[in-house]
């Protein structure tokens, strides 16, 4: 005796569209078909054969009426269920053959097994397998384009076979055929009912329909006749080869190759895609390598003047110009300042530009006047010939120290300055040293660019002023800054009787410098996300064109199993690869522009692996997110919609 009923419609009805423009597919069809029959359901177009075979392989659901898979109502299964119906007990051969063009006859066979969880090796060797045993041994590894339909054909039905196939839908498969190979294909359908598979035959044609036990007769969505042409003879149907499991590693492998697929197939595209991308990251990596080698940079220079330093300036903090007409900060200063505790040296510095004139040569020079224990002070030692000294700074003396470029642009290269002698308003100076070279200040001044005279010789004989800029305080080490700090205040508030001064902590200047150089670095790379959001922008454009371009191949995706969620991983696979490619090389490039820059500029520049992944993880970041958009619409498609569109 046949067995219960395997798939049962009852009083089933399909209605497409709304109010006035309602169009009845199917109205009131009751079938039931047994496990192992051969059913040929046949009609012209238009009477919705189609329509019926989308419902019986789950590829729609009915509006009216209860449609049960082994007593089962598919009415109440979710759309994962469904999924994995067609994927584990449905086999689909399409008229239109519907394989993959980019994939090897192999690959399209194994398409429903990533789906089922099978790894890549077993599902090979399983599709090669069935395409032998089709008879298609010489073709395994040829494309669509280079079959014939007769081979297109069994390329189909090895995939429908994959996973076991219990029930194998053929919808005209031979109405694109010539005669030979329609023979052919409806031999292999009669082969595959003997071993004990259910077929659905649909067809047009009485010819073909006479190839199975019974036949159901459509004309305008209604059954009109149903006729046995041959007896059912009972067969044991076949055993599921492949037990379905959770597909994520298959599936996600899958994905990454069709995605490396798709981008390879699209090169252009691809190339102009990646390019947003890696302008993006490349943007970010070499502006914060530039930003932060800025930072290095000025911290350094103010770390080489020394970070235990305390200036005391006149006037009144932040408010230009207040110091101007102050006659404070005095050489009597000088004396308690160094006795207070926690002080190790207080130097006087007082700049202004002299006239220096050397044999034919006139240079307008900022000349520093300042203490014998400067070079201690500023960590500036001198590299050539002595800084003057106490008694020089006693008596009044006419001794001059040049900065590097000073000396080069007084003197040629083959003559030494040391002990030659320069005019400063008319008076002679003899030059006794030539400072370290410091390089240029964050404000881009040249430091080298200066000499220095003692504080008492500038006063009485070049500035014709006592009171000082500036006083330079060097703590002693173990000294707290700001201790020392309030000290001074209070000292020279009782000296002056009001606060006509502000005193700087070099500290607090690194701070700010740190901070101005952070909000710096920040804005650079502010501006370098909107370039990487532009790119962003440009992969969501790219993969909605191409979920438009490749419809049917979602359609065929979801016909052999595959679910909603495993054609979202899909799309986002891609839209991250292309991410994951533009980071890549974005981080080559940003390093490369970042060093280039530093090696024609002089810049410095800092390389650090936290920007770089920063840059990496906003990358990946973009094409989860911009890629959301167009894989959730994939995700989305009706399959039945997706295999019908060009």
């Amino acid at each position: 005796m046949m067995s219960d009923a395997l798939l049962e419609l009852s009083n089933v009805g399909r209605v497409y569209g709304q109010g006035e423009n309602l169009v009845h597919a199917l109205t009131q069809i009751n079938l039931t078909v047994r496990s192992g029959e051969f059913i040929a359901i046949m009609g012209q177009s238009g009477s919705g054969k189609s329509t019926l075979m989308n419902l019986l392989g789950c590829l729609d659901r009915p509006s009216s009426g209860v449609y049960r898979i082994r007593g089962v109502d598919v009415g109440s299964m979710s759309a994962e269920q469904l999924a994995g119906l067609r994927r584990e007990t449905f086999g689909f051969v399409f008229q239109r053959y519907h394989l993959m063009a980019n994939l090897s006859a192999v690959d399209n066979v194994a398409i429903p097994a990533v789906y089922a969880g099978l790894s890549r090796e077993p599902r090979r060797t399983r599709a090669s397998e069935l395409l032998t045993r089709l008879g298609m041994s010489d073709r395994l590894l040829h494309r669509p384009g280079q079959l014939s339909g007769g081979q297109q054909q069994r390329v189909s039905i090895a995939r429908a076979l994959m996973n076991g196939g219990q029930i194998i839908l053929a919808d005209e498969p031979t109405g694109a055929l010539d005669s030979a190979s329609g023979r052919e294909v409806m031999q292999v359908l009669h082969e595959l009912h003997a071993d004990g598979h259910t077929i659905i035959l649909i067809t047009h044609d009485a010819n073909v329909a006479r190839h199975a036990q019974r036949i159901i007769e459509l004309a305008d969505g209604r059954i009109v006749n149903a006729t046995a042409t041959d007896p059912a003879i009972p067969v044991d149907a076949p055993t599921m080869p492949i037990r379905a499991r959770s597909g994520g590693a298959a599936v996600f492998s899958e994905s990454m190759l069709m995605a490396l697929r798709s981008l390879l197939h699209n090169r252009m595209r691809t190339a102009l895609t990646v390019l947003g991308i890696v302008i993006g990251v490349a943007s970010v990596v070499a502006m914060l390598a530039i930003g932060e080698g800025a930072k290095r940079q000025v911290i350094e220079r103010i770390e080489a003047m020394g970070t235990d330093l305390l200036s005391i300036k006149r006037g009144v903090a932040g408010v230009r110009g207040s110091g101007s007409g102050i006659g404070t900060l005095t050489p009597e200063d000088l004396g308690p300042i160094n006795a207070l505790a926690g002080v190790a040296i207080a130097v006087p510095e007082t700049d202004r530009p002299v006239l220096v004139r050397q044999s034919n040569r006139d240079l307008l020079l900022p000349a520093v006047g300042t203490a014998e224990l400067f070079p201690q002070v500023r960590n500036w030692p001198v590299k050539r010939g002595i800084f003057f000294s106490a008694e020089d700074v006693r008596r009044h003396a006419q001794v001059i120290v040049l900065g590097a470029s000073a000396a080069i642009q007084l003197y040629d290269p083959d003559v030494d300055p040391i002990g030659r002698f320069v005019m400063i308003n008319n008076a002679p100076f003899q030059v006794i040293g030539i400072m370290t070279p410091k390089g240029v200040s964050r404000g881009g001044t040249d430091l080298d660019y200066q000499a220095w005279i003692p504080y008492t010789t500038a006063a009485t004989r070049v500035f014709g002023q006592r009171h000082f800029r500036d006083i330079t305080v060097k703590v002693k080490d173990g000294a707290l800054l700001d201790p020392v700090e309030r000290s001074i205040r209070t000292l020279l508030i009782d000296r002056h009787r009001k606060e006509d001064f502000h005193i700087r902590n070099m500290s607090d200047l690194i701070d700010t410098a740190n901070q101005t150089q952070n909000t710096f670095t920040y804005l650079l790379a502010s501006i370098a996300i909107i370039s990487l959001l532009v790119g962003g922008i440009g992969v969501m454009n790219i993969m909605l064109v191409s979920v438009t371009e490749r419809t049917r191949e979602i359609g065929i995706r979801m016909a052999v199993g595959a679910r909603s969620k495993d054609v979202l991983a899909q799309f986002l696979a891609e839209a991250m690869a292309v991410c994951l490619l533009g980071g890549l090389v974005g981080i080559a490039l940003g390093v490369l522009g970042a060093w280039i820059a530093g090696r024609f500029t002089g810049w410095m520049t800092v390389f650090a692996i936290s920007p770089m992944l920063l840059a990496f993880g906003s990358a990946l970041l973009t094409g989860l997110v911009f890629g959301f958009l167009p894989a959730r619409k994939a995700a989305r498609l009706d399959p039945v919609e997706a295999l019908v569109r060009e």
